[in-house]
Protein backbone atom coordinates (compact mmCIF):
# COMPACT_ATOMS: atom_id res chain seq x y z
CA UNK A 1 0.00 0.00 0.00
CA UNK A 2 1.67 3.11 -1.03
CA UNK A 3 0.53 7.11 -1.28
CA UNK A 4 0.06 7.80 -4.97
CA UNK A 5 -1.12 11.49 -6.11
CA UNK A 6 -2.54 12.01 -9.20
CA UNK A 7 -0.75 15.07 -11.44
CA UNK A 8 -1.82 17.84 -13.97
CA UNK A 9 -1.33 17.32 -17.75
CA UNK A 10 2.03 17.63 -19.46
CA UNK A 11 2.73 21.30 -19.52
CA UNK A 12 1.06 22.84 -17.08
CA UNK A 13 2.78 24.40 -14.03
CA UNK A 14 3.63 21.30 -12.01
CA UNK A 15 5.03 19.45 -15.08
CA UNK A 16 7.90 22.59 -15.95
CA UNK A 17 8.86 22.50 -12.52
CA UNK A 18 8.72 18.69 -12.12
CA UNK A 19 11.15 18.66 -14.94
CA UNK A 20 13.28 20.46 -13.18
CA UNK A 21 13.11 18.67 -9.73
CA UNK A 22 14.15 15.42 -11.69
CA UNK A 23 16.84 16.88 -13.68
CA UNK A 24 18.30 17.91 -10.31
CA UNK A 25 18.01 14.19 -9.33
CA UNK A 26 16.13 15.28 -6.42
CA UNK A 27 13.83 11.96 -6.80
CA UNK A 28 16.36 9.79 -6.61
CA UNK A 29 16.55 7.53 -3.97
CA UNK A 30 18.38 7.40 -0.96
CA UNK A 31 19.30 4.23 0.17
CA UNK A 32 22.43 5.51 2.38
CA UNK A 33 20.86 8.65 4.17
CA UNK A 34 17.92 6.17 5.01
CA UNK A 35 20.20 3.29 6.37
CA UNK A 36 21.78 6.15 8.71
CA UNK A 37 18.27 7.29 9.66
CA UNK A 38 17.02 3.79 10.59
CA UNK A 39 20.20 3.25 12.13
CA UNK A 40 20.19 5.83 14.53
CA UNK A 41 16.61 5.62 15.00
CA UNK A 42 17.64 1.79 16.00
CA UNK A 43 20.28 2.71 18.11
CA UNK A 44 17.98 5.46 20.58
CA UNK A 45 15.45 2.47 20.63
CA UNK A 46 18.21 0.19 22.21
CA UNK A 47 19.20 3.06 24.75
CA UNK A 48 15.82 3.78 25.69
CA UNK A 49 14.93 -0.01 26.54
CA UNK A 50 18.57 -0.38 27.89
CA UNK A 51 17.78 2.89 30.39
CA UNK A 52 14.45 1.21 31.56
CA UNK A 53 16.38 -2.11 32.43
CA UNK A 54 18.70 -0.51 34.19
CA UNK A 55 17.04 2.10 35.96
CA UNK A 56 14.16 -0.19 37.51
CA UNK A 57 12.29 0.36 39.93
CA UNK A 58 12.73 4.11 40.22
CA UNK A 59 10.21 7.65 39.25
CA UNK A 60 13.04 8.83 37.16
CA UNK A 61 11.62 6.59 34.19
CA UNK A 62 9.03 9.03 33.95
CA UNK A 63 12.39 11.14 32.32
CA UNK A 64 12.50 7.82 30.17
CA UNK A 65 8.83 7.65 29.49
CA UNK A 66 9.92 11.06 27.69
CA UNK A 67 12.63 10.18 25.74
CA UNK A 68 9.88 7.23 24.53
CA UNK A 69 7.22 9.74 23.31
CA UNK A 70 10.21 11.25 20.98
CA UNK A 71 11.47 7.33 19.72
CA UNK A 72 7.46 7.07 18.76
CA UNK A 73 7.27 9.80 16.91
CA UNK A 74 10.77 9.51 14.83
CA UNK A 75 9.33 5.53 13.93
CA UNK A 76 6.15 7.00 13.15
CA UNK A 77 8.40 9.67 10.76
CA UNK A 78 10.03 6.94 9.74
CA UNK A 79 6.85 4.95 8.77
CA UNK A 80 5.24 7.92 6.93
CA UNK A 81 8.16 8.01 4.86
CA UNK A 82 8.01 4.52 3.98
CA UNK A 83 4.47 5.11 3.20
CA UNK A 84 5.56 7.72 0.23
CA UNK A 85 8.18 5.21 -1.38
CA UNK A 86 10.55 7.69 -0.13
CA UNK A 87 12.64 4.75 1.35
CA UNK A 88 12.43 1.75 -1.48
CA UNK A 89 11.64 1.65 -5.05
CA UNK A 90 9.61 -1.38 -4.14
CA UNK A 91 6.19 -1.06 -3.55
CA UNK A 92 6.27 -4.17 -1.01
CA UNK A 93 10.04 -3.51 0.51
CA UNK A 94 8.02 -0.18 2.16
CA UNK A 95 4.81 -1.70 3.03
CA UNK A 96 6.50 -4.17 5.19
CA UNK A 97 9.01 -1.73 6.61
CA UNK A 98 5.86 0.59 7.28
CA UNK A 99 4.04 -2.09 9.17
CA UNK A 100 7.21 -2.81 11.26
CA UNK A 101 7.59 0.55 12.27
CA UNK A 102 3.95 1.35 12.68
CA UNK A 103 2.44 -1.82 13.75
CA UNK A 104 5.07 -3.57 15.75
CA UNK A 105 7.22 -0.16 16.57
CA UNK A 106 4.44 2.02 17.90
CA UNK A 107 1.14 0.03 18.02
CA UNK A 108 -0.97 1.93 15.43
CA UNK A 109 -2.36 0.35 12.23
CA UNK A 110 0.05 1.39 8.75
CA UNK A 111 -3.01 0.37 6.52
CA UNK A 112 -5.88 2.64 8.31
CA UNK A 113 -2.83 5.65 7.84
CA UNK A 114 -2.23 5.41 4.41
CA UNK A 115 -5.69 5.18 3.64
CA UNK A 116 -6.29 8.32 5.76
CA UNK A 117 -3.38 10.31 4.72
CA UNK A 118 -4.28 9.34 0.58
CA UNK A 119 -7.57 11.72 0.80
CA UNK A 120 -5.47 14.24 2.84
CA UNK A 121 -2.78 14.41 -0.11
CA UNK A 122 -5.39 14.35 -3.27
CA UNK A 123 -7.73 16.70 -1.21
CA UNK A 124 -5.90 19.23 0.81
CA UNK A 125 -8.16 21.37 2.85
CA UNK A 126 -11.09 20.28 1.07
CA UNK A 127 -13.81 20.15 4.14
CA UNK A 128 -15.92 17.36 2.01
CA UNK A 129 -12.83 15.25 1.41
CA UNK A 130 -9.95 15.98 3.70
CA UNK A 131 -10.27 13.63 6.67
CA UNK A 132 -7.44 16.23 8.56
CA UNK A 133 -9.83 18.63 8.46
CA UNK A 134 -13.40 17.04 9.25
CA UNK A 135 -15.97 18.07 12.05
CA UNK A 136 -14.44 15.97 15.30
CA UNK A 137 -13.44 17.60 18.28
CA UNK A 138 -11.99 20.50 16.43
CA UNK A 139 -13.67 22.83 13.56
CA UNK A 140 -12.06 24.63 10.88
CA UNK A 141 -14.37 26.62 8.21
CA UNK A 142 -17.03 29.07 8.75
CA UNK A 143 -19.27 25.83 7.34
CA UNK A 144 -18.47 23.54 9.86
CA UNK A 145 -18.86 26.26 12.82
CA UNK A 146 -22.85 27.13 11.45
CA UNK A 147 -23.48 22.82 11.26
CA UNK A 148 -22.75 22.60 14.98
CA UNK A 149 -24.98 21.90 17.65
CA UNK A 150 -25.66 23.97 20.57
CA UNK A 151 -23.70 22.07 22.83
CA UNK A 152 -20.97 21.51 20.42
CA UNK A 153 -20.81 25.35 19.85
CA UNK A 154 -19.97 25.84 23.53
CA UNK A 155 -17.08 23.43 23.38
CA UNK A 156 -16.20 25.04 19.61
CA UNK A 157 -16.03 28.56 21.04
CA UNK A 158 -12.87 27.56 23.20
CA UNK A 159 -10.79 25.28 21.01
CA UNK A 160 -7.66 27.39 20.57
CA UNK A 161 -7.19 26.98 24.22
CA UNK A 162 -8.17 22.92 24.04
CA UNK A 163 -6.22 22.89 21.09
CA UNK A 164 -2.56 21.46 22.54
CA UNK A 165 -4.13 19.55 25.93
CA UNK A 166 -6.72 17.44 23.15
CA UNK A 167 -3.01 16.28 21.75
CA UNK A 168 -2.09 14.76 25.04
CA UNK A 169 -5.01 11.98 23.35
CA UNK A 170 -4.21 11.79 20.47
CA UNK A 171 -2.15 8.55 20.90
CA UNK A 172 -5.16 7.21 21.76
CA UNK A 173 -7.57 8.32 18.63
CA UNK A 174 -4.56 6.93 16.80
CA UNK A 175 -5.09 3.54 18.41
CA UNK A 176 -9.12 3.54 18.06
CA UNK A 177 -9.13 4.51 14.41
CA UNK A 178 -6.55 1.92 13.79
CA UNK A 179 -9.16 -1.02 15.64
CA UNK A 180 -11.83 0.45 13.71
CA UNK A 181 -10.23 -0.04 10.76
CA UNK A 182 -8.59 -3.41 11.19
CA UNK A 183 -12.45 -4.51 13.07
CA UNK A 184 -14.07 -3.33 9.57
CA UNK A 185 -12.59 -5.50 7.46
CA UNK A 186 -11.45 -9.43 7.08
CA UNK A 187 -8.76 -9.81 4.41
CA UNK A 188 -5.58 -11.21 5.21
CA UNK A 189 -3.28 -7.74 5.40
CA UNK A 190 -5.63 -6.27 8.08
CA UNK A 191 -5.31 -9.73 10.27
CA UNK A 192 -1.54 -9.06 9.82
CA UNK A 193 -1.65 -6.09 11.08
CA UNK A 194 -3.71 -6.92 14.02
CA UNK A 195 -0.86 -9.75 15.18
CA UNK A 196 1.79 -7.01 14.79
CA UNK A 197 -0.49 -4.57 17.13
CA UNK A 198 -1.16 -7.31 19.56
CA UNK A 199 2.72 -8.18 19.80
CA UNK A 200 3.64 -4.76 20.07
CA UNK A 201 0.92 -4.21 23.06
CA UNK A 202 1.99 -7.47 24.54
CA UNK A 203 5.53 -6.71 24.77
CA UNK A 204 5.33 -3.42 25.94
CA UNK A 205 3.04 -3.38 28.81
CA UNK A 206 5.14 -6.89 29.89
CA UNK A 207 8.31 -5.12 29.83
CA UNK A 208 7.25 -2.00 31.82
CA UNK A 209 4.56 -3.77 34.03
CA UNK A 210 7.83 -6.51 34.93
CA UNK A 211 10.59 -3.52 35.70
CA UNK A 212 7.89 -1.26 37.88
CA UNK A 213 5.39 -1.47 40.47
CA UNK A 214 1.83 -1.19 39.42
CA UNK A 215 1.68 3.07 39.92
CA UNK A 216 4.62 3.45 38.18
CA UNK A 217 4.17 1.41 35.35
CA UNK A 218 1.02 3.41 34.88
CA UNK A 219 2.91 6.65 35.47
CA UNK A 220 4.91 5.73 32.76
CA UNK A 221 2.55 4.71 30.04
CA UNK A 222 0.75 7.57 30.44
CA UNK A 223 3.37 10.33 30.15
CA UNK A 224 4.56 8.16 27.25
CA UNK A 225 1.24 7.93 25.45
CA UNK A 226 0.52 11.50 26.17
CA UNK A 227 4.08 13.04 25.17
CA UNK A 228 4.11 11.45 22.38
CA UNK A 229 0.58 12.80 21.16
CA UNK A 230 1.60 16.24 21.93
CA UNK A 231 4.75 15.80 19.90
CA UNK A 232 3.37 14.12 16.83
CA UNK A 233 0.45 16.68 16.59
CA UNK A 234 2.81 19.64 17.17
CA UNK A 235 4.56 17.99 14.42
CA UNK A 236 1.64 18.29 12.00
CA UNK A 237 -0.10 21.41 13.01
CA UNK A 238 1.82 24.07 11.41
CA UNK A 239 0.98 22.05 8.04
CA UNK A 240 -1.94 23.47 6.87
CA UNK A 241 -4.16 24.43 9.47
CA UNK A 242 -5.03 28.47 8.82
CA UNK A 243 -4.41 28.14 5.52
CA UNK A 244 -7.12 28.70 2.89
CA UNK A 245 -9.90 25.60 2.62
CA UNK A 246 -10.32 24.47 -1.27
CA UNK A 247 -12.84 22.29 -2.57
CA UNK A 248 -13.09 20.43 -5.73
CA UNK A 249 -15.32 23.36 -7.63
CA UNK A 250 -11.75 25.93 -6.84
CA UNK A 251 -10.30 26.24 -9.88
CA UNK A 252 -6.89 25.72 -8.45
CA UNK A 253 -4.50 23.37 -10.50
CA UNK A 254 -2.42 20.95 -8.81
CA UNK A 255 0.90 23.38 -8.25
CA UNK A 256 -1.00 26.22 -6.61
CA UNK A 257 -3.60 23.57 -4.75
CA UNK A 258 -0.86 21.98 -2.55
CA UNK A 259 1.39 25.30 -2.45
CA UNK A 260 -1.57 27.70 -1.49
CA UNK A 261 -2.90 25.08 1.32
CA UNK A 262 0.62 24.49 2.74
CA UNK A 263 3.18 26.06 5.28
CA UNK A 264 6.29 25.55 5.74
CA UNK A 265 8.46 26.16 8.73
CA UNK A 266 12.14 27.30 8.24
CA UNK A 267 14.98 26.34 10.44
CA UNK A 268 18.22 24.61 10.39
CA UNK A 269 19.22 20.81 10.51
CA UNK A 270 17.77 20.53 14.10
CA UNK A 271 14.65 21.12 12.71
CA UNK A 272 14.16 18.83 9.90
CA UNK A 273 15.08 16.04 12.38
CA UNK A 274 12.51 17.30 15.28
CA UNK A 275 9.48 17.78 12.58
CA UNK A 276 10.95 14.81 10.39
CA UNK A 277 11.01 16.51 7.61
CA UNK A 278 7.64 17.86 7.34
CA UNK A 279 8.57 21.40 8.10
CA UNK A 280 9.27 21.22 4.43
CA UNK A 281 5.45 20.32 3.42
CA UNK A 282 5.09 22.41 0.42
CA UNK A 283 7.86 20.28 -1.06
CA UNK A 284 6.48 16.96 0.06
CA UNK A 285 3.37 17.74 -1.09
CA UNK A 286 4.50 18.61 -4.69
CA UNK A 287 6.58 15.58 -4.52
CA UNK A 288 5.39 13.49 -1.61
CA UNK A 289 7.87 10.51 -3.01
CA UNK A 290 10.95 12.80 -2.62
CA UNK A 291 13.42 10.97 -0.20
CA UNK A 292 13.73 13.69 2.81
CA UNK A 293 16.85 13.66 2.40
CA UNK A 294 16.31 16.05 -0.65
CA UNK A 295 13.86 18.11 0.52
CA UNK A 296 15.82 21.14 1.58
CA UNK A 297 17.58 21.40 -1.39
CA UNK A 298 14.53 21.28 -3.26
CA UNK A 299 12.73 24.02 -1.21
CA UNK A 300 15.34 26.63 -2.95
CA UNK A 301 14.05 25.65 -6.89
CA UNK A 302 10.40 25.18 -5.89
CA UNK A 303 10.74 28.90 -3.97
CA UNK A 304 12.24 30.11 -7.41
CA UNK A 305 9.48 28.67 -9.48
CA UNK A 306 6.90 29.84 -7.25
CA UNK A 307 8.27 33.32 -7.08
CA UNK A 308 8.49 33.41 -10.98
CA UNK A 309 5.06 32.37 -11.67
CA UNK A 310 3.41 34.63 -8.55
CA UNK A 311 2.59 31.94 -6.55
CA UNK A 312 1.94 32.85 -2.92
CA UNK A 313 4.61 30.52 -0.95
CA UNK A 314 4.74 30.35 2.81
CA UNK A 315 7.45 29.85 5.26
CA UNK A 316 7.48 30.82 8.65
CA UNK A 317 9.33 30.11 12.03
CA UNK A 318 7.78 27.08 14.33
CA UNK A 319 6.48 29.22 16.92
CA UNK A 320 4.69 31.76 14.23
CA UNK A 321 3.22 28.87 12.76
CA UNK A 322 1.32 27.44 16.16
CA UNK A 323 0.31 31.17 16.39
CA UNK A 324 -1.29 31.20 12.97
CA UNK A 325 -2.85 27.69 13.61
CA UNK A 326 -4.28 28.87 16.52
CA UNK A 327 -5.97 32.17 15.34
CA UNK A 328 -7.60 30.48 12.92
CA UNK A 329 -9.28 27.70 15.35
CA UNK A 330 -9.77 31.12 17.45
CA UNK A 331 -11.56 32.90 14.91
CA UNK A 332 -13.52 29.50 13.74
CA UNK A 333 -14.11 28.81 17.65
CA UNK A 334 -15.87 32.71 17.68
CA UNK A 335 -17.56 31.93 14.76
CA UNK A 336 -19.98 29.76 16.80
CA UNK A 337 -21.30 32.41 19.48
CA UNK A 338 -24.44 33.74 19.09
CA UNK A 339 -25.14 36.73 16.89
CA UNK A 340 -26.36 39.63 18.53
Amino acid sequence: MSIDIPTTPRGSLYSALSRQVKQAGLLDRRPGYYAAQIALVLTLVVAGVTALLVIGDSWWQLLVAAFFAMLSTQLGFLGHDAGHRQIFRSTRRNYRLGVALANLGVGFSYGWWVDKHNRHHAHPNDEDKDPDVGVGALIFTTRQARASGRIARRFYRYQAWTFFPLLLLEAINLRVSSLRYLLAGRDRSRSREALMIGLHVAAYLTAVFVVLPPGKALAFVAIHQALFGLYLGCSFAPNHKGMPPLSATDSADYLRRQVLTSRNVRGNWLTDFVLGGLNYQIEHHLFPSMPRGNLRRAQRLVKEFCADQHVSYLETGLFSSYAQALRHLDTIGRATAPSG
